[in-house]
């Protein structure tokens, strides 16, 4: 009985893949890059991200510093900081990106790396926490956020999107495309908040990325939490949870969701090709008084256009730069055992289900984890349903 419903509820949370969120009222109605001759503004309370390429690419960061800044206190009210003037929205200062890699696949383009987030406002040693378009009360942390991406060729705003965040690491997905069963929803997968970026992005090499910048074409991993079956059903994970309450007599009591099963790594890694490495990326701002003085230049193609400046007609985006082609192919990755602290680089206990929904398999150049523990599965409530049917 369990399984058709399980079923039901995939197709009936099918994901819409472009926005249907209102856009933030502290947003620009479009992306756009700051017009020549203006001043970035770096108070502003923009919170629209853009995930264009290698070194045209937005994060979230707490709109004021000092202690009490740490994400998990501020995901509501996040703003946006950009790699280039774009988007009404604040600066990332060059330096503070240690690391970046852009991975694209026919399902989503995601970013991740290694920076200061001290120099927008996180606190030194915050781990972190989880953003998405939905949060506690479905209005989004933080309340306002969209995303957009010119993968498609044009700026489009997507629907659902996921990223961690901490003083020391990044990571942003935004799904731009689903098929099968494999909704946008699955793809960008808001429940493992705990779990960080090398298992939620299935990042294989995360802790050996640092210091260095490439862009991908990459084949898609599989839903986060999701793990095919050769008889063609799917496993799914969910995190450990341990909660408190008071009882009716006024006593402090624990519950807790789950069992303490927890997987080491996705189910599989995909492949990357087509792969080119930069040496660095640059804002191209003078941040002494933070005046654009130019159109940006970037080092990958993309769609925003520059608005008109001050004192000159519009013009478009430079599309040049230098690079060099790291000369990778493509390359199978099979899964390893996850490193983890904290709640951007992952750590948590968690439980799993079972569903016979054909999600998705192993196909080429991915090879399946065989771990013989995780397959012990227990069959949670619907409230821990895959879709976010309800949220932990």
């Amino acid at each position: 009985m369990f399984t058709p419903l399980l079923l039901s509820l995939l197709t009936t949370a099918r994901a819409q893949v472009t926005a249907t969120f209102p856009n933030g009222v502290t947003n620009p109605s479009e992306p756009s890059f700051y017009p020549v001759g203006s001043t970035v503004n770096q108070t502003s309370f923009s919170r629209l991200l853009s995930l264009n390429g290698i070194d045209d690419f937005c994060l979230f960061g707490p709109p004021e510093s000092g202690p009490d800044s740490l994400i998990g206190n501020v995901e509501p009210i996040v703003v946006a900081y950009c790699t280039k003037p774009r988007n009404n929205a604040r600066l990332i200062p060059d330096g503070a990106i240690t690391a970046a890699h852009i991975i694209r696949t026919p399902l989503y383009i995601q970013v991740y790396g290694f920076w200061d987030g001290t120099k927008v406002n996180i606190p030194n040693g915050d781990s972190g926490g989880e953003l998405d378009p939905h949060g506690a009360e479905n209005l989004g942390n933080p309340i306002g956020g969209n995303v957009t991406s010119d993968v498609s060729g044009s700026d489009v705003f997507y629907e659902e999107w996921m990223s961690f965040i901490s003083y020391d690491q990044f990571c942003l997905r935004i799904c731009t495309a689903q098929t099968g069963n494999v909704t946008t929803a699955l793809q960008c997968e808001h429940e493992l908040d705990i779990m960080g970026c090398q298992f939620v992005m299935a990042i294989e090499d995360f802790y050996t990325s640092n210091n260095s910048f490439t862009s991908c074409d990459g084949d898609p991993a599989p839903p986060p939490g999701l793990y095919p079956q050769p008889d063609g059903s799917t496993s799914t994970f969910r995190q450990r949870y341990t909660g408190t309450y008071v009882d009716g007599a006024g006593q402090p009591g624990t519950f807790t969701v789950g069992q303490t099963v927890t997987p080491s790594a996705p189910a599989y890694y995909g492949a990357t090709s087509n792969c080119k490495t930069y040496s660095t990326i640059s804002n191209g701002v003078n941040t002494a008084n933070y005046q654009v003085t130019a159109s940006p230049q970037l080092l990958e193609s993309g769609a925003t256009n520059a608005p008109a400046s001050s004192t000159s007609a519009a013009s478009s985006s430079s599309r040049s730069g230098s690079a060099s082609a790291s000369g990778s192919g493509s390359t199978s990755r099979p899964a390893s055992t996850s490193r983890s602290s904290g709640a951007a680089s992952g750590g948590a206990l968690a439980s799993t289900s079972a569903s016979a929904s054909a999600v998705g398999s192993t196909g080429s150049g991915v090879k399946a984890m065989s771990s013989g523990g995780l397959w012990g599965l227990v069959v949670l409530g619907l409230g821990m349903m895959i879709g976010g049917a309800a949220v932990l």
